[in-house]
């Protein structure tokens, strides 16, 4: 990067700044392992020759922490895709079924902002329509952190809720669906040719929270990409350029998304199969009643504390993933 005429190529420059910096993060979680270790070997080598009770009570409470580390460098290993280490675009729609669906969007909205939180990642909403009664009829998020959508890609296809219904008044079971669609936020440098002449770009006036600037002017965008028929939104700034430029990038990666599945129509393409929001095609059930258990199909992974996986505790899920994946 010192090297006389690095920086006159702007976009190479970024990129290799950006590759740095993440092999940076590398080995410093490398070497923040290797010191734990280093700690706990010699703890133990000192616990052999004094037998004293406090090193012991100190080893107890440093393994969690080693086991905890190790196991996070594990998963990050697992994340070879072209595109794991990039933000994530995710998108939740609920399936058939009114306000129960709709109820059960929110409550996985809920349950990735609280992923993404523990995960230490900031969530941008890019778009939000409310349900007529509860919930949402659609969310976008950016979930901007390294490895944001090599982590998440694993949530893509259809989650389904058993529960007793708080809409029934007979207190009756009911089953929901929503899907989520996992995407990554592509950088400029990626080439994916967008013209002008094949959009339609319509504004409309924000429906969702915003402030009373976003709701009193037509700040939000509607962008339809003409040959493809592919129709985005964003309605979260307060300028008809900033949810113009928020679009554009989720269109650019549907785009891109697009290009792979015809490059890899005999191979698992970046977006997976499409699925009916329906019985029979889900990924994962989350049942809360007669039982309460969350199930991943994929991967037989169960869990049992429903309450701790609504409230962001995925990684099993995750880890269980990729893992069988790779």
């Amino acid at each position: 990067m010192l090297e006389e005429g690095f920086w006159d190529n702007q976009e190479l420059a970024q990129q290799t700044a950006k590759e740095i910096s993440s092999v940076k993060r590398t080995i410093q979680e490398w070497r923040r392992v290797s010191r734990l270790h280093d700690d706990a070997v010699t703890l133990v080598e000192l616990l052999d020759e004094t037998e004293d009770h406090g090193l012991e009570a100190e080893l107890d409470a440093l393994m969690p922490t080693l086991q905890r580390a190790v196991d996070e460098l594990e998963l990050a290993s697992l994340l070879d895709g072209e595109y794991d280490s990039n933000n994530a675009i995710l998108t939740i729609h609920p399936g058939a079924g009114g306000t129960e669906s709709q109820d059960w969007a929110s409550m996985l909205l809920r349950m990735y902002t609280r992923w993404a939180e523990d995960q230490g990642y900031t969530v941008e909403v890019l778009d939000y329509q409310p349900g007529e009664e509860a919930g949402l009829k659609d969310v976008t998020l950016l979930i901007k952190g390294e490895n944001a959508y090599g982590y998440l890609r694993s949530e893509k296809g259809v989650h389904r809720l058993v529960r007793i219904s708080p809409f029934d008044s007979s207190g009756r079971r009911h089953t929901s669906f929503s899907s989520v669609e996992v995407l990554p936020e592509i950088e400029d440098d990626v080439t994916v040719e967008i013209k002008p002449e094949d959009l339609r770009v319509d504004t409309y006036r924000a429906s969702g929270a915003g402030g009373q600037h976003v709701n009193k002017t037509d700040s939000a965008i509607r962008i339809t990409h003409l040959p493809t028929g592919i129709v985005v939104q964003c309605q979260s700034e307060r300028s008809q350029h900033a949810n113009r430029e928020a679009a554009l990038k989720i269109l650019k990666a549907r785009l891109l998304e697009r290009q792979l599945e015809e490059q890899r129509a005999k191979m698992e393409s970046l977006k997976g199969q499409q699925q009916d929001i329906a019985w029979g095609s889900q990924i994962r059930s989350y049942v809360f009643c007669p039982y309460t258990m969350v199930k991943d199909h994929r991967t037989n992974i169960e869990v049992g504390n429903v309450d701790g996986v609504m409230d962001g505790d995925i990684n099993p899920f995750i880890e269980g993933y990729l893992k069988l994946k790779q």
